[in-house]
This record gives C-alpha cells, structure tokens and sequence, in this order.
C-alpha cells in the first residue's frame, strides 16, 4: 500500500513528514547544482508529483505547515492560543468573582458544574471541527481551568477542608484532556499535580501535614520512579515527545531533592549525621546525572542527556563552591570553573565521537 492510500497519520507524524520533504528537496537541490546526482526530466515530475501530491492529502486532514514562513506562523498561533487561554480563564475567574456573592448556593453550584461540563463539551465539539488544533488546544486549557475553579470554589461553598485529594480528580482531568487533544501543556500539569500528590500522600503517612510534604525532600522519589517508568508503557508511542516529557519531569523529581538535601542535610528523613548526608547527596546526585548521560546517549533520549549535563554542572559547580569560594580568590575561582567546562567540553565530544564511532559500525 502506498503512502498516499494510507490513513494520514497523526498530525505530529504528519508534520514531521513534511519537513523531511522540504530537507531532502533543499538536498536534492544542492546535489543537482554540485552534478552529484541529476534526475532526468520523468524523474523530476513523478518526484514532485508525488511530494505535492503527500503535502496535499496532510495539509486538508491535518493544516500542517507547508514552509518555513508557514511554520513561524504557527508558532504565533501556539503563542496566540496559549495567552488567549489564559486570558479566557482569568475572564472566567474573575467573573465568578465579581458576581458571586448574589447567587444561591444552589445556583453557584449548578453554575460551577455547568461552566465544566460545557467547556468540556465545547473543547469536544471545536476538536471535531480544527484540523489546525490551535483552537482545541484554548478550548482545552479553559476547560481544564474551569475544572479547577469548579473542585476549589465548591469546596469553598460546601466548607471542606483542603485536601490533598482534589489533585487527583485535577491529574485526571489534565491527562484526558492531554491524550484526548494531543497538547503537551495539559500533560505537563497532569505530571505536576500527580507529583503533588504522591509527595503529599508519602509526607502524610509520615506524620506530616500535606501541604509542608515538600519540607522533606524524599517524598518526592517515589514519584520520580512512576514517571521514569511510565513512558516504557506501549502507549506511547501514539503520542510523539509525550514520553520526553515524563522523563524530564521524572528527572527534575529526582534530580532537585538532591540538589537541595546535598546543602540541606537536616531536613533528611536519614537518622545521620547533615554533613554526612550532604556528602552522600552530593555524590549520589553526580552519578545520577552521569547515569542520566549515558542512558540517554544509549537510547537516543536528547531530553535526557541534556537534563542530565544541565544537573551534573550544578552538582559539580556547587560542589567547587563549598570547597573553595571562602578560601581561593575570585579570579582563580572563576577560572577553574572556565577549566571544568572545557574539560567537560572534551569528554561531551569524545564520547559523541564514540557513539559516531559505534554507530557506524553497527550500520556496517
């Protein structure tokens, strides 16, 4: 079956397609001008049929980008779509503010659910219409605020007591909204209020009040365990950059605890002593991010690598600031901190020449 009888893929894919057409045809272009390689005339025509015939069948299912002057475009639509989402939101917010105190109990709870079940149904009905996906992406997000404002304000009218548990129903809507819309924001508020909760729920058991849980850091590593370990799951790999994201959050979930307990050492659950426990944080935290580096490198993860060079140069910069700041002078300080970035610059480039190496070989 040929690419042109197929189902289009999802937009992401498709969009993705397209700028490998626009690559190889520039390609093609300085290939021909070099006379390395010279289509004849029947060649060129089926090609650029084929090509803009591909282009076509996307840009009606899915209002890709055709060319660079349509991609920055879109970006200002993303830029346009996010800010009027929030603007919306905030247009909502404060409404109910500003009127609320002439309702009814009744009518301030009809209005909540009432404002989430229609903008839920509204980002439905705009998501069977947009091929472009930039007004579902506002209709999501407003509808996620709304959701939000319902669970709070009516815990509000109703007198409950503030809870951990409301970011579950919050977690859940994001994540439906995410996966139901393709927007990677949503996802990443999703992740933030499942980290939330997990550390709550771990401060709690632990005799702490929830909303202190982020005193202690290491509530936080259990979260950081689901996250590393839920983009293994097949689902996936229907939604492109989706597992990027929950291995940046997972990252971040292990990688800041530790920063903050190798200066804090007290505010451990550990029953040792704080200068032996910054010490095992601090080493801990170096061969993380080493590991962070390798395993990245190995699976072709760019996000993880980065996140991982980004935390070892913390760790290692920090470490160089408790040993010497009080006792080197400034200029000396700076300058062995300007040497340890071009030490890191040569193993980043041996190991990439490595991995150039090794890959070659295996395509051999």
């Amino acid at each position: 079956m040929s690419d042109q009888t197929k189902p289009p893929p999802a937009r992401r894919q498709a969009q993705q397609r397209a700028d490998e057409i626009r690559a190889f045809q520039a390609e093609l272009a300085r290939l021909e001008a070099a006379q390395v390689l010279v289509l004849d005339e029947t060649q060129r025509h089926a090609l650029a049929d084929y090509h803009q015939a591909l282009l076509a069948t996307y840009a009606s299912a899915y209002d890709i980008d055709r060319d660079h002057r349509a991609s920055q475009i879109s970006l200002g639509m993303r830029v346009a779509s996010f800010l009027g989402a929030l603007a919306l939101a905030g247009s909502a917010f404060f409404l109910f503010y500003q009127f609320w105190g002439r309702f009814s109990e009744a009518a301030q709870v009809a209005i909540l659910i009432i404002s989430a079940l229609g903008s839920l149904g509204l980002t439905v009905w705009v998501q069977g219409r947009d091929a472009s996906g930039y007004f579902t992406r506002l209709a999501a997000l407003v509808a996620f605020a709304c959701f939000v404002l319902n669970i709070s304000m009516i815990g509000q009218i109703f007198n409950i007591t503030p809870s951990d548990k409301a970011l579950l129903p919050w977690a859940a809507m994001a994540f439906l909204l995410a996966y139901a819309c393709d927007l990677r924001l949503l996802l990443a508020a999703g992740i933030a209020c499942v980290i939330a909760f997990v550390a709550a729920r771990i401060g709690t058991w632990s005799g702490i009040y929830w909303l202190h849980a982020g005193e202690r850091p290491e509530n936080f590593f259990v979260a950081a365990a689901l996250l590393l370990a839920l983009p293994q799951l097949s689902l996936h790999r229907h939604y492109p950059g989706f597992a990027a994201i929950y291995r940046v959050f997972g990252l971040l979930t292990v990688f800041i605890p530790m920063l903050i307990l190798s200066h804090w050492g007290q505010i451990s659950y550990l029953d040792l002593q704080p200068k032996l426990i910054e010490g095992g944080y601090q080493v801990a935290g170096l061969a993380a991010s080493a590991l962070a580096i390798w395993i990245g490198t190995r699976r072709d993860w760019p996000e993880t690598v980065n996140t991982g060079i980004t935390f070892f140069v913390l760790f290692l910069y920090t470490k160089f600031y408790d040993w010497w700041w009080d006792v080197m002078p400034k200029y000396l300080f700076f300058l062995v901190l300007g040497l340890t970035a071009l030490l890191v610059l040569l193993i980043l480039k041996r190991l990439r020449g490595v991995i150039g190496r090794s890959d070659t070989g295996e395509r051999a």
